[in-house]
């Protein structure tokens, strides 16, 4: 849980929230309530789930009503950069638990409470308002009834694009409202979802449109970031009469909805959702637990992982690293066998693909290291629990049809190496590793040839294959041997980023980065130990430790770039080239443990030192979560997604590995 009291500091109010779906839709806002982002939101739906998604309701305007005094409580950011009206001074604290929760100071005799949550048994957004007396009961029981004389009234903002576009003031936007006793319905676009509000107050039809809304999160990005919703009328409701409830879902193409089977009270529905969505998020177990929950969604009949909000759909690599975290670390074994059988039916060639797209069915093969992920993920996966022979039978030919493809040779030059039977890969043009940035044609971190980590990767799905195939012993043998003979810089002692770099035989690539580690620590079976092992420990825990997590390249290399920051090309040039990444700090405590020793003090030390700054980290940024980058320089400024899955499923593993999930 994160909470947060009065004052605030002015930065803490845009730090971030997260309710999700389940199915990819999710509604994600700030502290203070102002939009920074193009993809903050009451209601975003995914129409194709996980992927269609689309924007209906971006937020609200609220305010109270008492003679002729109004009290905002909502804040909206407009261009250039006004924020009006500002309720910082009224804001009296927020917290996470059980979900987004507001508390307003109202006067000297009342505090208005506004909470948020997406019920996962629905897909609906619930909003309650609230007046309690300064002690906590209900202003409307109290026997003063000054604090129950006010009136509460809210504006939805409407859109109705996708989620990754911005909308603006046009004639084909529909305002026409049906109202059926509690209902009303709205279909701004006859191509997106109706969308259904349901309040236990009364609706008013006042069709305006609210123009320039800025969103700073964009402007940053160097993207567009002026927006203009529509407001088809306001909601009004009497606080003396108790709690204020106003619930938002969208419509199926049938027109049905989860909920129309039950009361049709909408206080009804909020009492029996909110009962429902406290007792689900406990059973879940701990914090780190809850927030993995949101990155678990369903893809069709099946489930999947997203690898981050609010802008990833799921991706090969991501889903594979994050599982072992989000899901077998926490005995989620039914979902990850499903998620791993669900991606097994996707190989091409012996590829898995990288990403879902967000729309259309072109699967996207253009990862090297993608598919030797899988076969850790079935490696842990087996290891950790009983395996029905089906799925083992299953997921064992997947892996073997990944290993006959690569030995042989597949997309992009990618083919076991026939003299020292490592893996070679790589085009010009095309990113292949998880150093993946690419800036128009710029290919910023190629890597091509024969990467550290991918060989890593590469002799630790040999052997774990032999392990029932013994065809594969020889290559992994062989794969060793020259590993151990050849990536070792006899100048440092550590090992080389690349290589054969660029194809071309004895071509080496000495950049200080943090692949290497993945020879010590992050997979089932290191591939050097010793006095190589504490060199490459030193050379990054030197170089690249940072409280947040490994820098992608060393200060000292004139590639270096401290801040990731700027527009599109200024990002993508930083993201592997200094930014630090959080889920690495999963691999380095790994091999910092096996360097070390296993004990109790070690583990403690291991807690301490690299485990709890990253736990802080969860009360900033977006709460609860870890984002996906930080700065290389201090003080780190978090950035990219707020909420990334394999960030937070890195640190659940390496939790249990010391002992503590958070």
């Amino acid at each position: 849980m994160t909470h947060f009291d009065s004052p605030f500091d002015a930065a803490r109010l845009d730090d971030e929230w997260l309710e999700a779906d389940g199915f990819g839709g999710f509604a994600s806002g700030t502290v203070g309530t102002a939009r920074t982002r193009r993809y903050h939101a009451l209601l975003l739906a995914a129409t194709q789930p996980p992927a269609g998604r689309v924007v209906l309701v971006n937020g609200v305007e609220a305010w109270l009503e008492r003679g002729d005094t109004r009290i905002p409580l909502t804040m909206q950011r407009y261009a250039p950069d006004l924020l009006y009206p500002d309720t910082s001074g009224a804001l009296a604290s927020f917290d996470t638990s059980p979900w987004p929760t507001w508390r307003y100071r109202i006067g000297d005799d009342a505090v208005l409470v506004a909470e948020l949550f997406v019920a996962k048994a629905s897909c609906e957004t619930v909003l309650r308002w609230r007046l309690e007396a300064p002690s906590g009961t209900s202003a409307a029981s109290s026997s003063n009834d000054t604090p129950s004389a006010w009136t509460l009234k809210v504006r939805p903002l409407l859109s109705g694009r996708d989620y990754h576009a911005l909308h603006h003031e046009n004639h084909a936007f529909s305002f026409a409202a049906q109202q059926d006793g509690e209902r009303v319905r709205w279909q701004p676009y006859g191509d997106r979802p109706a969308i259904v509000a349901q309040s236990n107050g009364s609706y008013t039809h006042a069709p305006d449109w609210y123009r320039n809304f800025c969103y700073p999160r964009e402007r940053e990005r160097g993207l567009d970031c002026i927006e203009d919703l529509a407001t088809p009328g306001v909601f009004v409701f009497d606080l003396a009469r108790g709690d204020a409830v106003l619930l938002l879902r969208a419509e199926r193409p049938d027109g049905s909805h989860a909920s129309q089977d039950a009361s049709g009270n909408a206080t009804v529905h909020a009492a029996l959702f909110a009962g429902f969505e406290e007792l689900r998020r406990a059973s879940l177990g701990s914090r780190l637990e809850r927030s993995a929950d949101a990155f678990v969604v369903s893809r069709g009949d099946g489930r999947t992982i997203l690898a981050g909000f609010p802008w990833f759909t799921d991706w090969g690599r991501d889903t594979f690293i994050a599982m072992r975290g989000l899901l077998l670390a926490r005995g989620r074994y039914e979902d990850a066998g499903a998620i791993l059988l669900e991606w097994a039916a996707t190989l091409s060639e012996g590829m898995l693909p990288n990403r879902f797209p967000d729309s259309g069915d072109t699967l996207e093969y253009n990862a090297v290291d993608a598919s030797l992920w899988f076969v850790i993920a079935v490696h842990d996966y087996c290891a950790a629990t009983s395996v029905p022979p089906e799925t083992q039978r299953m997921l064992r030919s997947a892996v073997d049809t990944i290993l006959d493809g690569y030995a042989r040779g597949t997309r992009y030059q990618i083919a076991m190496d026939p003299q020292d039977g490592l893996l070679s890969a790589g085009v010009p043009g095309v990113q292949l590793t998880w150093m993946d940035a690419k800036a128009g044609d710029w290919v910023v971190t190629p890597r091509v040839g024969k990467p550290v980590e991918v060989q890593a990767l590469w002799i630790n799905a040999l052997r774990i294959a032999s392990e029932w195939d013994a065809r594969w012993r020889e290559p992994a043998e062989r794969a060793s041997a020259s590993f151990a003979a050849r990536f070792v810089d006899l100048t440092t002692g550590a090992l080389y980023d690349v290589i054969d770099a660029d194809h071309a035989a004895g071509n080496v690539d000495r950049s200080i980065r943090p692949n290497q580690i993945f020879a010590v620590g992050g997979l089932p079976f290191a591939l050097v130990d010793g006095d190589t092992a504490r060199a490459v420990l030193a050379q990054v825990e030197t170089n690249l430790l940072t409280p947040l997590g490994l820098r992608t390249l060393a200060p000292s290399d004139r590639a270096y770039r401290g801040r990731y920051q700027g527009g599109v090309m200024e990002r993508d040039g930083a993201y592997h080239q200094g930014t630090v990444w959080p889920w690495l700090i999963g691999p380095f405590v790994e091999a910092w443990l096996r360097v070390n020793g296993n004990g109790d003090a070690q583990r403690a030390e291991a807690h301490a030192r690299f485990v709890t700054p990253l736990l802080a980290h969860l009360d900033t940024a977006g709460l609860d979560h870890l984002s996906e980058v930080a700065d290389g320089d201090a003080p780190h400024t978090p950035g990219g997604t707020p909420f990334q899955a394999w960030s937070l499923g890195e640190l659940l593993r390496i939790g249990k590995l010391l002992g503590d999930v958070g």
